[in-house]
Order: C-alpha cells, then structure tokens, then sequence
C-alpha cells in the first residue's frame, strides 16, 4: 500500500494520497493547495486520481478539488459549504471559492473502496456539521484519518460558523474513543498519534 502524507498550504493542511500499488489508481484526501506538489507525488508512483475524499469543506481543505477532474466525496451535512463561499471561509481570504466539480455524497457507516483499500466513514460533527473520519478497514486496520475533529495533543477549533464545542467533544468521545488504543491517527493538521495516547495526554479531553 501507497501512503504519502503531503503538508499543503499557508494553514500546513495534511492532504494523504492513497493507493493499493504503483501503476494504480489513487484517493486523495483533502487537496487543500498546491496542486502541482500533490502531481509530482500521483507522478513518481504513476497514479492517476480516482477520486477525492473531504473530511470537511473549509477551504483549507478543499481548494484544489477542482483540479483533478474527479469526484469529491463529502457528508451530506458539509454540501452546502462547498457551495458557499461565506460558510467554507474562502470569503474570509478574499478567494470566493464554490465547487464545480461533481459531488458524491458520503452518511455515517458508508464504506468507500478502491482496490483493495476499504475506507469506513465516522461521523464526526463538531468542527463543522459533516465532518467525519476515515478508519481504514483494508489492507490495515489501525489507520485512522481524523480530519479536523482530533489533533495529536489538540482538537478542531469549534469558533467557526456550524461549529459545536459540545457535538465535537461527543464526537471524539463516543466514536473515536472507542476504538483500538493502537489506532494511528493522521490528522488534518500536524503530527501523527495514536488513540491510546490521545486519550492519556491531549489536554482538551483528557478524561472525558
């Protein structure tokens, strides 16, 4: 299995490119910028993109989804901010972004696969309405993508419009929680963890 970790970004996004092998097809999670450095990658493993998952829809997130020419998979609940400038932020930066591209819709429990990958959605509201999660079922199954809901040593921020200090908290507690302590977390921003030592050390829900 191919997984490449790539910092996107003036917010230092996580964007992940997926794949079962070289000379396949790829996913890739959360293209927030810089798309020619997410092709070189696709390129020096001969990938061509199959389609794109967001955790989320806040711009940092989702800026390059247009350019791949595939489909963006998303909770139902974040749609409408990838419609609307004001609610994915980009107003904020002055870029005004709205996608194009076609929209595939993601619910709690759907089972995304390519190949021989499987990946689980978790929803996860909180940061926004529609975040989830991503627990990778095969070939591995203690990989976790986190999005924006859990950081190593953090949390999403719960101060942006749709946020909820308290649905995240559950989020993070009822769901991710329950998984295997040796679960490894890659998140949206940051270093990578595992759930067992989220649970004894992020300050932000320690015991909880």
């Amino acid at each position: 299995m191919i997984l490449e970790t790539l910092c996107v970004g003036i917010f230092g996004v996580n964007c992940y490119i997926l794949s079962a092998r070289s000379n396949s097809r790829a996913i890739i999670i959360d293209p927030g910028a810089e798309e020619k450095k997410i092709t070189r990658v696709l390129d020096k493993h001969n990938l061509k993109p199959a389609f794109i998952i967001n955790t989320h829809a806040h711009i940092d997130h989702i800026s390059c989804d247009d350019k791949f020419g595939v489909p963006v998979y998303i909770h139902r609940l974040d749609v409408a901010l990838l419609k609307d400038p004001q609610l994915n932020l980009s107003n904020f930066f002055s870029s005004s972004y709205a996608l194009k591209t076609e929209i595939k819709i993601l619910e709690d429990k759907d089972v995304i696969e390519l190949e021989q990958i499987q990946l689980e959605v978790i929803h996860t509201p909180g940061h926004t309405p529609g975040g989830i999660c991503l627990l990778m079922k095969k070939p591995s199954d203690n990989i976790l993508f986190t999005g924006d809901t859990l950081f190593c040593q953090g949390v999403g921020r719960t101060d942006f419009p749709g946020a909820n200090e308290e649905e995240l908290i559950k989020s993070i507690k009822n769901k991710l929680f329950k998984l295997n302590d040796d679960t490894i977390i890659y998140p949206g921003h940051g270093n990578s963890s595992c759930i067992g030592e989220e649970k004894r050390n992020n300050p932000f829900v320690m015991g909880i």
